[in-house]
């Protein structure tokens, strides 16, 4: 027994002197922890200044039931249980009893609001009691922040955000997600923590060990008024022809900045959502708005020109077995490539770049890679894929017989929404290819901490004669009557573009549906705006044509910005010589010089001239009637009478 207690207490100085500071660090670690106080993410602002998202702070307002002195216990918590009433709603004897249950169980962590807002926080920070702070009332005030969208659903998935899951793994989608680490995220805080059982911690002090600070505010190129435009007339097409998904890019045709975008999917129950960002990142086949692609290329190598003539035969060309069809039963005849891309005639546009190309493909591919078709747009926002382009001289690059013939009118090439646009984009810009751009600068308050400016692509993807002969193939395609999109022709407001209609899921003739799109821009002849809107399987019985589907959403856009816009008209010269004026207003002045008692006749005058001289003449007017004076009540040569009504038939 002696050798044993010797061993313990040899043991237990040991411990204490040898290796006592570790342990007492490891039972401060156990119940002592910093904690992390995330900083609020900075704001995210569309180009009007309006908000976008923020970070709100929320606030959790618990008690520590020990902490005050029994007299102060005693003494406050009727009238805290009174204020906590009038805030929360059950009776101060509910409450009462809460609080003293949680003093008798020595609860030093019990909740009495969770997640109010900061003027809530406030208040109660003021209650009897909770008023004298952490030591001697037992205040405990935990925050936290909630990322919210003040314009709600609309451009939710391109404003995005940053989530981590209880695995800790991060979701970053969008705006938010894509600037959040560099710009948005701010540094976190911390704050020391102590455990008071239960699996609870308590903070030892009322404040912060490190303060947080907020992140940077981002400004993007977002116009909330044509985002709004853009939502809503997107989701009222998807609604009318019933489609799985759609999306629609406005563009700023000089700069690239994006002004508005639009993703809405179908949920369960038939109502449609920003469910993924499909104009970043669903790439598909493109149909007939690839033909722009494929006559510029052409028209570039000058191995066809727009007066050229092709046989659309019937309406079917045949190559390797597969068949290549016109919507128009019979085809179109003989007719200039220029007309087959207006008319959308796949034969015509097919049998031109076949006979251009056929004995060099690879001509036509690399005057594709020469505009950049093959190349991402390196966007900042996530899941971008990279366009595909079968070539022949890469394995495995999708290539066979009939690659070329179906590339021509936009199968088994497959681009963005946006990559699509870029392209477009780059013709109503008079060739220059601008990278599409999200932002337009980081602030700190009133500091712009980092601009974001134009970045150019590729400053001439072809010649200007190119450029302006697909401009106006895309003009006519609108304003001619034969053209697919003529449809939406207005004579208030010009626009230019290029109907799709392309084959999904065609391998399986069960499961054959329809992607319908426009793209183009407006107005036509000095281009602000670039559009694509792009329908995912609208209902067959309904429609599923491009010009039909899609284009109504490309020209309501279209209007609204135009009707939206004040329109300003120069005067060059305000000195403009009008005899008809100059002789009314002489006819005017001779009357109203000549005649002071006697009446005039002041048929054929201006309503607005006849009554300024009647009235000054001291009689009372009345109209029947807006526009030149017919018939007048008093004959010409009366006297007249001061306050005497004269009434005037006008037409």
């Amino acid at each position: 027994m002696f050798l044993f207690c010797v061993a313990v207490v040899f043991k237990l100085v040991t411990i204490q002197f040898a290796q006592g500071d570790k342990y007492r660090a490891m039972a401060e670690q156990r119940i002592v922890k910093n904690v992390v106080i995330p900083a609020n993410r900075g704001n995210v602002y569309s180009a009007n200044g309006n908000l976008l998202a923020t970070s709100i702070p929320k606030y959790d307002i618990r008690i520590d039931a020990v902490t005050p002195s029994a007299k102060t216990f005693e003494k406050y918590l009727k009238p805290l249980c009174d204020s906590l009433s009038g805030y929360l709603g059950n009776s101060s004897a509910y409450y009462q009893n809460q609080i003293r249950k949680a003093r008798a169980n020595k609860n030093r962590y019990h909740l009495l609001a969770r997640n109010i807002g900061y003027s809530d926080y406030i208040r109660m920070r003021d209650f009897p009691l909770l008023n004298l702070g952490a030591y001697k009332g037992g205040l405990i005030v935990e925050q936290h922040t909630k990322r919210e969208h003040p314009m709600g659903g609309i451009a939710q998935r391109t404003i995005g955000y940053e989530r981590v899951d209880d695995d800790g793994n991060v979701t970053r989608p969008g705006i938010d997600g894509a600037f959040g680490v560099k710009y948005l995220r701010g540094t976190d805080g911390r704050r020391a923590k102590q455990q008071i059982g239960k699996g609870q911690w308590k903070p030892i002090a009322d404040y912060n060990q490190i303060e947080p600070q907020d992140g940077y505010d981002v400004y993007t190129t977002i116009d909330v008024n044509i985002q709004d435009i853009a939502h809503h007339a997107l989701l009222e097409q998807l609604e009318k022809y019933k489609a799985d998904h759609g999306c629609v890019v406005v563009m700023e045709t000089k700069t690239g900045e994006i002004k508005a975008i639009s993703n809405l999917g179908r949920n369960s129950e038939g109502y449609y959502y920003e469910r993924l960002n499909y104009a970043v990142g669903e790439r598909q086949e493109t149909g007939s708005t690839f033909k722009l692609m494929s006559v510029t290329a052409a028209l570039e190598d000058k191995v066809l020109d727009t007066t050229d003539i092709v046989d659309t035969e019937n309406g079917v060309l045949t190559f390797y077995g597969k068949k290549v069809r016109d919507s128009h039963h019979g085809g179109y005849g003989k007719i200039t490539v220029a007309q087959a891309f207006e008319v959308s005639s796949n034969t015509g546009i097919v049998k031109a770049i076949d006979r251009a190309y056929s004995k060099n493909p690879e001509k036509f591919v690399d005057r594709l890679y020469a505009m950049n078709l093959n190349k991402k747009l390196d966007l900042p926002i996530l899941g971008e894929p990279s366009p595909i382009i079968p070539d022949p001289r890469i394995k495995n690059g999708r290539w066979s017989g009939i690659a070329l013939q179906w590339m021509a009118y936009g199968y088994g090439v497959s681009f963005t929404p946006l990559q699509m646009l870029t392209f477009y984009n780059a013709i109503a810009n008079d060739g220059e290819m601008v990278k599409p751009q999200f932002l337009k600068e980081v602030r700190e308050f009133d500091k712009t901490i980092v601009p974001f400016k134009k970045e150019v692509i590729n400053p001439h993807i072809c010649s200007k004669e190119t450029i302006a002969k697909v401009q106006q193939l895309l003009k006519n395609v609108v304003e001619q009557k034969h053209g697919t999109g003529h449809r939406l022709y207005s004579k208030n407001f010009s626009m230019a573009g290029k109907t799709g209609t392309c084959q999904k899921n065609y391998a399986k003739k069960d499961k054959l549906s329809y992607i319908s799109s426009f793209a183009g821009y407006f107005p036509a002849d000095n281009p602000k705006y670039s559009c694509i809107v792009v329908i995912h399987e609208p209902d067959k019985s309904v429609g599923y044509y491009g010009a039909d589907v899609s284009g109504p959403v490309f020209k309501k856009i279209a209007q609204k910005i135009f009707t939206d816009t004040p329109i300003i008209d120069e005067v060059e010269s305000l000195d403009v010589d009008r005899k008809s004026t100059d002789q009314e207003f002489e006819a005017f002045y001779d009357i109203a010089k000549t005649y002071k008692t006697i009446m005039p006749s002041v048929v054929g005058l201006p309503t607005m001239d006849a009554v300024s001289l009647l009235e000054n003449m001291g009689l009372k007017v009345k109209m029947n009637g807006v526009g030149i004076v017919k018939r007048q009540s008093i004959e010409q040569g009366e006297k007249i009478k001061k306050n005497q009504t004269i009434v005037l038939d006008v037409s």
